[in-house]
C-alpha cells in the first residue's frame, strides 16, 4: 500500500517545541554527549553501487546501526542519552548549579542517580538502551516487556542488571502498564513513544537519533534526494525526517516512512489524517515494529515534513534480510535484524512500481538515504531466516576484504 501526504499539516512549519528538539543546538549537544561514552564511535555508511545500479538510482547509502555502542541497534542513542540527561538535570536541581556531561561519572552525580528508578516498555532495543543508561549512572532500571519478546533479547536486556517485568498481550499493553505501575512507584517512565501530557522525554529519546544523520551527512558525497525510514510508533522516522527538514528547509529530500502490512499504525494514521489506533492482528515478523498506535510527538513531525506512507509485507522483509546477507556485485554484506532492512524493502518496492516511483519521482539522478536499524539482536532467529549466521555474514564483510 501506498498513499501520498494529503493531510492539512502538510508542508507546514515544524512546532516551534519539534524545531527545538532536533535543530541544529540540540544535536550538537547529543554529539558532545557520545563524545563522553567510552565504547563511543561512529558507525559505518555503507554505499551500495550494486543495487543502485540494479534499481536504476544514481547511489544508495545505507547507515548501519548494527556497530552502534555495543547493542547493536540505532536505540542505543535514544534511551541511554534520556536516561542520562534526567540523572543529570536530577542532580543540578538537588545540587543547586549546573551538571555539566563532563561530570557524568562523578560521584556527586552518582549518588544522585543512586535514588533514581527508570522505567520503559519495550520490544527489545530500546529498553537495553534505557538498562545501559542505567547502568552507567547507576540508577536502578524496570523493563516491561509483551509476549511477543523472545527470550534472548529479554536475557540481552537483563545482563544490564534491569528488573525485567513480563506483560500479558501487545507492546502497547506493555506501555500501559509499565505508566501504570511506575506511577505508583514514583519511578520515571523513559518512554521512545508519547501521548498526551507525556511528550518531553519521549522527545528526548528521538533528539539523541540525530546523531546518525549528522554523521550520515558529514560523510555522504552528496546529499540525498530521497530517504526511506522504517517505523514502530515513528520515533526515528520522525528524527530523521524533522531533522533533515530543519537542515535543508525547502531542499529536504523526499521521504517515505515505511510500516509494517501487519502493524500499519503511522501509514492508517496518515490515510485518517488523525491518530488512529490498527487492530491487533497475527504477528509481524518485523518484531522491532510491531507497534499499533503512533507516538503523538511522531505524527506531529510527520504529518508535517514525511512526503508519503507505504507498507511492506512479511515476505520483503525477510527477502531485504537475505539480500543484505549475500549482497550482489561488489556490495558488502550486511547484517540486518527483522526490522533492520525495511527501509530498503520500502525502496526495492517503490522502484519496482512504475506509478510509486513516478509519484515520488524516482530516477536516475536519485540518491538514496536509508538506515539499517537494527542488525542480529536476536541471532537465533536471524539464523533461521537468513540460513547464515550473523557471525559469518560480518565475516564476509571484514574477513573476505582483508
Amino acid at each position: 500500500m501506498f498513499l501520498l501526504n494529503s493531510t492539512s499539516d502538510y508542508r507546514q512549519p515544524l512546532d516551534p517545541r519539534d524545531a527545538e528538539t532536533l535543530g541544529m543546538e540540540a544535536a550538537d549537544a547529543v554529539e558532545r554527549h557520545l563524545a563522553f561514552r567510552e565504547n563511543h564511535a561512529e558507525t559505518p555508511l555503507v554505499a551500495l553501487p550494486a543495487l543502485a545500479a540494479e534499481i536504476g538510482v544514481a547511489a544508495i547509502h545505507i547507515k548501519d546501526e548494527g556497530h552502534r555502542l555495543g547493542l547493536g541497534s540505532f536505540k542505543a542513542l535514544g534511551g541511554a542519552y534520556a536516561v542520562i540527561r534526567l540523572v543529570l538535570e536530577e542532580a543540578a536541581n538537588r545540587l543547586g548549579r549546573p551538571v555539566d556531561v563532563s561530570e557524568l561519572h562523578s560521584s556527586a552525580v552518582r549518588e544522585v542517580a543512586e535514588t533514581m528508578t527508570v522505567a520503559c516498555a519495550t520490544d527489545g532495543n530500546h529498553g537495553r538502551s534505557v538498562a545501559q543508561g542505567a547502568q552507567l549512572v547507576g540508577a536502578r532500571a524496570a523493563i516491561f516487556v509483551h509476549a511477543g519478546v523472545s527470550d534472548e533479547r529479554v536475557a540481552a536486556i537483563a545482563r544490564f542488571g534491569a528488573e525485567m517485568i513480563r506483560v500479558d498481550g501487545t507492546y502497547d499493553d506493555s506501555v500501559r502498564e509499565a505508566a501504570r505501575i511506575a506511577e505508583q512507584k514514583g519511578w520515571t517512565i523513559v518512554s521512545d513513544t508519547s501521548w498526551p501530557g507525556y511528550e518531553r522525554i519521549p522527545g528526548l529519546v528521538m533528539q539523541g537519533y540525530t546523531a546518525l544523520v549528522r554523521e550520515a551527512l558529514r560523510e555522504m558525497p552528496q546529499p540525498p534526494t530521497h530517504v526511506f525510514i522504517q517505523a514502530g510508533v515513528g520515533g526515528i522516522a520522525a528524527a530523521v525526517a524533522g531533522h533533515m527538514a530543519i537542515a535543508f528547509g525547502d531542499k529536504r529530500p523526499t521521504f517515505t516512512v515505511v510500516d509494517p502490512a501487519r502493524a500499519a499504525c503511522l501509514f492508517e494514521t496518515a490515510r485518517a489524517g488523525h491518530l488512529v489506533t490498527v487492530a491487533h492482528g497475527e504477528p509481524t515478523v518485523m518484531a522491532m515494529l510491531e507497534c499499533y498506535r503512533p507516538s503523538l510527538v511522531a505524527w506531529r513531525i510527520l504529518s508535517r515534513v514525511a512526503d508519503a506512507f507505504m507498507t511492506v509485507e512479511e515476505d520483503e522483509a525477510i527477502s531485504v534480510m537475505k539480500r543484505l546477507a549475500n549482497p550482489a556485485g561488489n556490495d558488502p554484506a550486511m547484517v540486518a535484524g527483522e526490522s533492520g532492512g525495511v527501509g530498503l524493502a520500502g525502496l526495492i518496492s517503490a522502484a519496482s512500481d512504475p506509478v510509486i516511483k513516478a509519484a515520488l519521482s524516482i530516477d536516475g539522478n536519485s540518491r538514496i538515504f536509508l538506515v539499517n536499524t537494527e542488525g542480529a539482536t536476536d541471532p537465533g532467529k536471524y539464523q533461521e531466516m537468513v540460513g547464515r549466521s550473523p557471525a559469518m555474514v560480518a565475516w564476509d564483510r571484514t574477513g573476505a576484504s582483508a
